[in-house]
């Protein structure tokens, strides 16, 4: 994202601050507690901390309770790094699993980042509120960028479409998926 300021408040509901999350010292502790993602009956995936093994079973700290358990190897799935948090494009992880994608996703849209791309496709979360990012402001930054250039959004799609359309003089086409009531109407 070259030529797009990240520092635009316009930009607070598109751009994280990757500074943010490559301090050494988080990155350190991150290692030491060995975290893992393990299923969770009501939340999905939950952290925790890699204790001991035991044959097919690890024994786990749950980082929230720090109450022990064990779970079986296979259930485990590999956390990524602190430094990939609300990553902007699922295909970056390290860790490419359910529970690492599913924490990305909640992350970013806690943060009122409501795209997120997956390689080619792009996520899209109804924040079941009116963000300020279909502005002209905001379709002018994203007017003749490429993808890599600006942050997730559909006007990024929109435009490689138009672009695409106008340059090699072909139909071009966008599906919108998701179920009834998850907002395809408002993008």
């Amino acid at each position: 994202m070259a030529d797009v300021d990240r520092s635009d408040p316009d930009l607070k509901f598109l751009v994280v601050d990757r500074n943010a999350f490559s301090d050494p010292a988080t990155q350190a502790e991150w290692s030491q507690k060995r975290l893992v993602w393990v299923p969770h009956e009501t939340a999905g995936f939950v952290a925790a901390s890699m204790k001991r093994a035991q044959g097919e079973e690890v024994e786990v700290e749950l980082v929230e309770t720090s109450k022990k358990i064990l779970v079986s190897r296979d259930d485990m799935q590999k956390m990524n790094p602190p430094k990939y948090d609300k990553q902007e494009d699922m295909a970056d992880l390290t860790c490419l699993n359910e529970a690492s994608v599913l924490h990305n996703i909640k992350e970013r849209y806690y943060s009122g980042l409501i795209y997120t791309y997956s390689g080619l496709f792009c996520v899209v979360v109804n924040p079941y509120k009116r963000l300020p990012i279909y502005t002209e402001k905001i379709i002018e930054i994203y007017k003749g960028k490429k993808r890599h250039e600006v942050p997730p959004h559909v006007f990024a799609i929109t435009d490689i479409a138009y672009r695409s359309m106008l340059q090699d003089r072909e139909d071009q086409s966008i599906l919108c998926t998701g179920e009834s009531g998850a907002g395809k109407t408002e993008n």
